[in-house]
């Protein structure tokens, strides 16, 4: 990303970082940190505790990007499983001290382990799976960045996942578009194209969430796509697009469905052997958002992989995923 318009989208991303991190937020990234020493580059915060800056009995979302694996593990069997089968998933619990609330709180995180290498290389466009561009794309906040060159080269990636994002969709929509039509599109397709929880209608509940934000970046992503002049509004959005471009943005995303279903299952596969209480986090999350309640006994604790597999396909047949 080059140029006077791609500085312009890396900037629009370090201004968002200059937002205030509530305490227990910070105090659970540096905790994190610490596991991992001089490996870390930096730690991305992102999800739904971000987005809303609800923390309370919520579980926190990070990214930690590190040097190299080898560097931040201490067993070879991590190493590879975060190399073949990227990233490998956590559990953290945190006991921070809260003047209003006597007795502290717990602050609960899930959080992956990545390269910075990796994770310039899967939000680029010849990434076949939508999972880190489809979240970095929306609001994040990188926490203990090593220097300032790292700062600046982490939300230039950040700025490519947006870029990603709306170059997956482009070619599947009218000449003209507006920011809404291009994220609720955008946001549609990679909940599409992984195994999800959540209703149907989240991708418009993301953009409506952060709506100024999005039509604030729009522009800039288009700049820096070098198509800036699509934005249009009123008759023009109803036109075709050109039917060359649209099926292969097609076939594209057919691709990437795949993809991501299969990839989907797999991390939710290693995650019970790297999760600490994964498959407990599994029911609570897929309760929280499809409303399927799950009993999770003792016996499925001693065998998360299979029980996990066999959670999965009842799941299934009740509509839990999608």
């Amino acid at each position: 990303m080059e140029g006077q318009a791609g500085m312009a989208l890396t900037d629009f991303v370090l201004d968002e970082w200059r937002r205030n991190v509530p305490t227990p937020v910070l105090a659970a990234a540096r905790a994190i940190a610490a596991r991992y020493g001089d490996s870390v580059l930096g730690v991305l915060f992102y999800g739904s505790c971000l987005r809303t800056g609800e923390i309370d009995d919520r579980i926190l979302d990070f990214y930690v990007i590190v040097d190299d694996y080898g560097h931040a593990y201490d067993k070879q069997w991590l190493v590879i499983a975060n190399a073949l089968l990227p990233p490998n998933v956590f559990y953290h619990e945190l006991h921070v001290e809260d003047p209003e609330k006597p007795g502290g709180v717990t602050v609960r995180s899930k959080y992956a382990v990545l390269t910075l290498e990796a994770f310039e290389r899967r939000v680029r466009p010849s990434c076949l799976n939508v999972s880190l561009w489809a979240r970095f794309c929306q609001p994040c906040q990188l926490l203990l960045a090593r220097d300032q060159d790292m700062r600046r080269r982490m939300a230039a990636a950040v700025g490519r996942a947006a870029m990603t994002m709306l170059q997956s969709v482009i070619d599947l929509l009218p000449p003209f578009v507006t920011p809404r039509l291009l994220w609720e599109t955008a946001f549609s397709r990679t909940y599409g194209a992984e195994l999800r929880s959540e209703r149907g209608n989240k991708g418009a509940e993301i953009f409506a969430l952060d709506r100024k934000r999005y039509e604030d970046m729009t522009p800039l992503v288009l700049g820096a796509l070098g198509q800036a002049d699509i934005l249009g509004a009123g008759s023009a959005v109803s036109s075709q697009p050109p039917r060359g471009p649209y099926y292969r943005a097609s076939l594209l995303w057919v691709l990437r469905t795949l993809d991501g279903k299969i990839v989907s299952l797999l991390r939710l596969i290693k995650a019970s052997m790297t999760f600490d209480g994964g498959i407990d986090y599994l029911a609570w999350k897929i309760h929280r958002h499809s409303g399927v309640e799950i009993t999770i006994t003792d016996a499925m604790r001693r065998r998360p992989v299979l029980s996990g597999l066999r959670m999965f396909l009842s799941l299934r047949k009740k509509g839990a995923f999608k």
